[in-house]
């Protein structure tokens, strides 16, 4: 029996649309196929990948307002879905040059045995399982998908339920780039289609929870197949003294309001230095006051709805749970349900502290809470006192005051005098800390190398003299 997946419009809060879940046996009948197809597909050169992939850029291209038309209604906000589509196309680019590094040709290199030079090859991963989430639909869905197809791998790909409707104009484009159908499918389903995608790939990325992040590590060491994961953020940020507070206002609105703060990069904690700590929120306030909700269009403003109805859970239960404990609300904080769709203006709070939830839970909104520090050792502390470690960011009079707290954060990227870098540049390497993911890198050229494994030719060369443990081995059958 087929499975139906009702999805909800976060702009109407009614359920418009539908997907149907695809089960196991069609999962590892699909996988089957995909894994014939990439025996031919790693066997060409990365420069015949690469066309590929261009065409299907090219296809992208072509349907770029389709694609964000269809994002909007998925999400309600459209300066982030036609981000999406854009950093899409420039992602190919990228990734393409680094297939082409990647692949260089290598020659046979030198030993410590006179005798014994090395060389070797890169092996892809057959099937690639890759399981996305609903806050940048589009985006996120790609973001390992193409440096796969490219490093030679056969990818299956399973976008988030809760924002579906580009599924089938992506499948579209997939049809349109010559051979590409062979070791790409996109399948719809939930949680239990993502299960069964791992029971039958040969690695998997995730994206999404820290809860169902340990689900799918453990599903894969099961299975003794790598899993790469990109999971939660409680990312800080530390503005010192010396900061420009204008400008680190603007920022820190920015970094924690993007996607209506559906983003994993969020800033979710501001620490400031308590002598200009007033200043600041004095600033940061009237900032935020100013940002307008995208309602009743889309491009009426920045801050679109809350996409999913648990997160609108979550964010009364951290905001309810602050102010209990003594936070207070300086600007925002009410949730304003506007034909149908559940809002939040941006929301400083003040007045927090590490026993909220809001201070320790990622909330996944468009909140900004601001706690204030006594010099840089207790800075440090705080941005550290905590289970995550994705991003984060620090602002201070020099590049080099900054940096000389970033390197004390235990953090996989860290933005100076800036926020949200490690999104915006992708060209960067960096590693999740802690509990916010696990595995190699998806940003620089290792995000093609991790779908590789290499197996080493050692060759030795016939004309030198016998290594001694022939002649040991000689002997001792003699004997």
């Amino acid at each position: 029996m087929t499975k139906q997946i009702p999805v909800r419009n976060p702009r109407t809060g009614e359920t418009d649309y539908e997907i149907t879940a695809m089960d196991a046996a069609r999962i590892a009948a699909e996988a089957d196929r995909l894994r014939v197809g990439q025996r031919a597909w790693a066997a060409w050169p990365v420069q015949r990948r690469i066309a590929v992939l261009r065409e299907f850029r090219d296809a992208v291209a072509r349907r770029r307002d389709d694609l964000i038309r269809v994002l909007v209604t998925d999400t309600g906000r459209l300066q982030v879905s036609v981000l999406e589509v854009d950093a899409v196309l420039a992602g190919i680019d990228r990734a393409s040059r680094f297939a082409e590094e990647t692949f260089a040709p290598a020659d046979l290199s030198p030993t410590g045995d006179p005798t014994v030079r090395t060389t070797g090859d890169l092996v892809a991963y057959p099937v690639v399982a890759a399981i996305s989430p609903w806050n940048f639909p589009f985006q996120l869905a790609l973001i390992d998908v193409i440096p796969a197809l490219l490093a030679g791998s056969a990818v299956m790909l399973k976008p988030s339920e809760m924002t579906p409707r580009f599924i089938p104009t992506l499948r579209e484009c997939v049809a349109e780039a010559a051979g590409l159908a062979d070791v790409f499918t996109v399948v719809e389903g939930d949680g239990t289609t993502g299960a069964a995608m791992i029971d039958a790939a040969d690695a998997v990325c995730f994206t999404g929870s820290v809860p169902t992040g340990r689900a799918v590590a453990r599903a894969a060491a099961e299975r003794f197949i790598p899993a790469f994961l990109e999971l939660g953020g409680k990312d800080p940020a530390v503005v010192t003294a010396s900061a420009d507070l204008d400008s680190a206002a603007s920022a820190l609105l920015w970094g924690s309001t993007i996607n209506s703060g559906h983003a994993c990069m969020s800033i979710e904690r501001v620490y400031v230095d308590h002598r200009v700590a007033d200043a600041f929120v004095e600033t940061l306030v009237a900032k935020a006051e100013r940002v307008r909700l995208a309602h009743p269009e889309p491009a009426d403003g920045q801050i679109g709805p809350i996409i999913t109805g648990a997160q609108v859970t979550t964010i009364r239960e951290h905001l309810d749970d602050a102010v209990a404990k003594g936070a207070t609300i300086r600007t925002g904080g009410s949730i304003e349900v506007l034909d149908g769709g559940c809002y939040l203006r941006p929301t400083v709070v003040t007045g927090v502290d590490h026993s909220m939830r809001l201070m320790r839970e990622e909330t996944f909104g468009p909140i900004i809470p601001v706690m204030t520090f006594d010099g840089e050792d207790e800075a440090v502390a705080l941005a550290n006192d905590t289970e995550f470690g994705l991003s984060a960011a620090v602002f201070a009079g020099t590049a080099e005051e900054a940096m000389a707290i970033g390197h004390r954060i235990d953090a996989g990227g860290v933005s100076v005098n800036d926020v949200c870098l490690t999104g915006m540049v992708p060209e960067a390497e960096k590693n999740s800390f802690k509990m916010s993911g696990l595995g190699a890198s998806r940003m620089g050229p290792p995000s093609v190398r991790r779908f590789l494994r290499r197996r080493a030719l050692l060759v030795r060369e016939t004309a030198g003299p016998r290594p001694w443990y022939y002649d040991a081995a000689t002997s001792e059958t003699e004997e």
